[in-house]
């Protein structure tokens, strides 16, 4: 057996890594009916916990790898600095073609990103293992867990959005490929168990935490997105399974797994009262920027009557709301580049 390649540990890695596709598909297939009591009574405390608290929270994770490390900001300060710069820049472009482009060119970011994610955690998991045929259909495997349920609402009517209605509109004059993906889809998911048995038979090889990345994508993406047709269990599945695995890993890696003199001020986040104030701030962030996507732009769950701006302001300001989030889509290509510790 090899040995198992954990970030931190396996109690630590389970816990907020690799179990929340497993745990929030068991509760939702367990309470689907009280899931759905939730949707209609109690849509204001499921947005607040799952948008705010878990999915923008953890986009602001990311400071704590970047712009509050004083050494790392002073190295790569070009790309700290220009990125939000391209982003904002980006966000202008796009919103010149109208509303719903803007929309649908962020949506396709922000897929890629999700999908990018689950391949980022499968190869650090996999980071000990030579390049070979395992290594290409673990790949593969991945890939086709996400990009199909993605292809799949793309050609056939789901009761959610990633952010606005229609905003896959533009695909309606592609032929009809779900047949064939279909096919694709589940010959890739088959040849990958094989796969897994044989070199668990003849090599007495089976990494785990890879494993369970693959095996977690594959039930949250198509229970998510394919098998169930329901905004609040998308959600559940989308937003937990990315969230709270990411805020992990910045945890262990960039503060728990690193010494005092490296962190200098903020080894204050290494005590128990650090790991609250950890959480805190990312809340804060998150809550602030969220209140002011609601009052500018949603108005779904409360707004400011006397909150009056210009149409001109708005823009601007709703221009500015897209950096924090289009900035972490971004700099996630950069910032895990060889992480093979």
């Amino acid at each position: 057996m090899i040995r198992q390649p954990w970030i931190h540990n396996a109690k630590t890695d389970w816990r907020f890594i690799l179990s929340p596709p497993f745990l929030v598909l068991a509760v939702v297939i367990l309470f689907q009916s009280q899931i759905q009591n939730l949707e209609n009574h109690y849509s204001f405390y499921t947005w607040l916990i799952l948008i705010v608290f878990v999915d923008v929270a953890h986009v602001y994770s990311t400071l704590f790898k970047t712009y509050f490390i004083k050494d790392e900001f002073q190295k790569r300060k070009l790309l700290y600095l220009g990125i939000p710069a391209i982003s904002l820049l980006l966000g202008l472009i796009f919103y010149q073609f109208g509303s719903l482009f803007f929309w649908s060119g962020l949506a396709l970011v922000a897929v890629f990103h999700f999908v990018r994610q689950q391949y980022g955690f499968m190869r650090l998991y996999a980071r000990f293992e030579a390049r070979s045929f395992s290594k290409f259909w673990d790949g593969l495997a991945i890939y086709s867990a996400t990009i199909f349920p993605m292809l799949y609402w793309i050609k056939t009517p789901r009761a959610f959005n990633w952010f606005v209605e229609n905003e896959f509109s533009w695909t309606s004059s592609v032929p009809n490929y779900v047949p064939v993906i279909t096919v694709i889809y589940f010959a890739i998911l088959a040849i990958w168990i094989l796969k897994t048995i044989y070199f668990f038979i003849n090599e007495k090889s089976f990494n785990i935490p890879k494993n369970a990345i693959i095996v977690g994508t594959y039930l949250s993406w198509y229970f998510g997105i394919v098998y169930f047709n329901n905004d609040l269990i998308f959600t559940l599945l989308n937003v937990i399974s990315h969230g709270i695995p990411y805020i992990a890993l910045i945890y262990i890696r960039e503060i728990e797994q690193k010494d005092n003199s490296s962190l200098k001020k903020l080894s204050i986040f290494k005590t128990s009262f650090g790991i609250f104030l950890f959480v805190l701030i990312l809340l804060g962030f998150a809550f602030f920027e969220e209140m002011m996507w609601e009052i500018l732009v949603w108005r779904e769950h409360f707004s400011i009557q006397s909150f009056g701006v210009s149409i001109s302001w708005r823009d601007f300001l709703f221009l500015l709301l897209v950096v924090p989030q289009l900035t972490h889509y971004l700099l996630d290509g950069f910032i895990w580049r060889n992480q093979k510790k």
